[in-house]
Order: C-alpha cells, then sequence, then structure tokens
C-alpha cells in the first residue's frame, strides 16, 4: 500500500465537511455558512447524498447544529482580528476551510491547524491538487496523540509565538477525549499571553438535552463506537465553566446552542433550526 492509500482523512471530520456543502445545497438561502471546499477536498463517490448520515430530514437538526457553530467561530475570529489578534490555532482541524473560504481574514493571521499525522498528509496532498496550496501563513501541525505526541511542542515547533496572544478553536473534540486530557489542555491553554481567547465545544449529558433531540443524539453514540470514535465524556455547563477556571482563564462564560439557533435561525421560514447537544465554552487568558 503506497503512502498516499494510508494518508485518509477522519470519517467524522468527512461527515462534518459534508453536512456543510448539504446545507448550501438544498437548505433556503440565507445560508448561515457557505462552505463547498469541504466537499471538494473529500471528493466523495457521486452518490454521497445517498448516505444514510445525509438523509436532508432525519439529520436536518445535525447539519444545523454544525453549520452554526462554525458560524460562531468565524465570527468569533473576526471580531478577534479587529482586536489585533494575529495567532490562530484550530485543535482537531479536520476539514476546517477558513483560510481557503476567507483569504481576506486570513491574510491577517498566521494560522496553525493541528491533526493526525495522515489527515494532515491528506490534506495537504489535496489543498494542493486542488491548487490552493499551502500558503506560508497556512501550517499544517501534524501531532500524532496516539503515540503521546506533544501537541504544544509541535505548534511551537510550526512557529507559533507563545509570546504573543491567539484565538484557539476546539470544535467537535472534547467528547472523544478523557476529563483529565481536557482540563490538562484547558490548563495549557490558560498560560497564553493575556489576551488570547479559547472557543471550545462540549458535549452536554443527555438529561441535558432537549426531548425533542435526545433519542437522535443518543441514537448517535453507538455509530461513534463502532467508528472507533466513542464519546466518552460529556459536561454540565457549570462543570466546564468550573474547569476553566479552575485551569487559571480569568474569564469563562457559556454560549448555549439555543443561544446559537437564536442568533443564526430565528428569521428562517423552512423551520431548519440546530438539535440541542452541544455548547460552547469561551474563555480569555
Amino acid at each position: 500500500m503506497t503512502d498516499e492509500q494510508n494518508e485518509v482523512p477522519d470519517s467524522t471530520a468527512v461527515r462534518v465537511a459534508l453536512w456543510r456543502a448539504l446545507h448550501v445545497q438544498i437548505d433556503p438561502p440565507p445560508h448561515v455558512l457557505e462552505d463547498e471546499i469541504g466537499l471538494q477536498l473529500a471528493a466523495p463517490d457521486e452518490g454521497w447524498r445517498r448516505r444514510p448520515d445525509m438523509d436532508p430530514h432525519t439529520t436536518s437538526t445535525f447539519r444545523a447544529a454544525i453549520v452554526s457553530r462554525a458560524r460562531f467561530i468565524e465570527d468569533l475570529v473576526a471580531e478577534q482580528i479587529d482586536h489585533g489578534i494575529t495567532q490562530h490555532v484550530v485543535l482537531g482541524a479536520g476539514l476546517d476551510t477558513f483560510a481557503q473560504r476567507r483569504p481576506e481574514a486570513a491574510a491577517h493571521l498566521r494560522i496553525f491547524e493541528i491533526d493526525q499525522p495522515d489527515t494532515q498528509a491528506w490534506k495537504r496532498r489535496r489543498l494542493i491538487e486542488l491548487g490552493y496550496g499551502i500558503p506560508d501563513w497556512l501550517r499544517l501541525v501534524p501531532v500524532d496523540f496516539e503515540a503521546g505526541g506533544d501537541w504544544w511542542e509541535q505548534l511551537c515547533h510550526a512557529g507559533f509565538d507563545p509570546g504573543r496572544p491567539a484565538v484557539v478553536v476546539c470544535a467537535g473534540v472534547t467528547m472523544y477525549l478523557t476529563k483529565d486530557a481536557t482540563a490538562a489542555t484547558l490548563r495549557r491553554l490558560a498560560g497564553l499571553t493575556p489576551g488570547s481567547t479559547l472557543a471550545m465545544t462540549f458535549m452536554l449529558p443527555a438529561e441535558l438535552i432537549d426531548d425533542a433531540d435526545r433519542a437522535a443524539l443518543e441514537a448517535t453514540k453507538p455509530q461513534a463506537q463502532a467508528a472507533g470514535t466513542p464519546f466518552i465524556s460529556f459536561y454540565t455547563p457549570q462543570k466546564m465553566l468550573a474547569l476553566a477556571r479552575e485551569a487559571g482563564f480569568k474569564d469563562a462564560r457559556h454560549v448555549s446552542g439555543a443561544a446559537l439557533a437564536d442568533r443564526y435561525f430565528a428569521d428562517r421560514t423552512d423551520g431548519l433550526r440546530p438539535s440541542s447537544g452541544e455548547d460552547f465554552l469561551v474563555a480569555a487568558t
């Protein structure tokens, strides 16, 4: 088997990219986020829209949740650029396409995307094949987490300046990590230079999920287990805020999925609305 055959993106990252594209292709405007570049990167089989996990009706709330969290992150990054931030770190980047879709904003930043080596090698190759290339301000940082790789060491080696503030995002990751690993990550990030901001998603325990969404979200757990990426950690907002403060963040706030739904979907007439179950921690040093 060739090295290129070994280079494959994470299946969850591909699903997220396809949901972002599906939003543009089947949901009426205004679109919360316009991203079909992830679809170009993934290059799925022609019948990808017939996949069960792409069903336009049964997965609509998940699709909406994915685009709302991506839009929230991009709005936050734009806000931080206005405040003079010049470093942006994406932990568990997957098929993130901010750098390709928002070059006018990315030009003000040095962007560091951290993910597993195979995913990063695959993404590097696909960006080059599609003509996007890898500009100097975009750093793809491979870290072998399973082998105990130190993401902070690799980040600094890639050119990150720990003496300057940054905006760091970590979306769709903490449910796969142990609580100790998340706490350790928070402690590391709390040591960033004052003026830095973290946006991190976390999954709510079942009892805090809206009744209308609970069955569908519970149904995804065995699917994640079968894919080799089981959900292992859930947090109440109070617990996540406490972890951030214990880690050393001077300011921490909770942004609920419901708040994002109100912000990005309130005026829609098609009924599209994100599922509950995943909220944001936004913390500052």
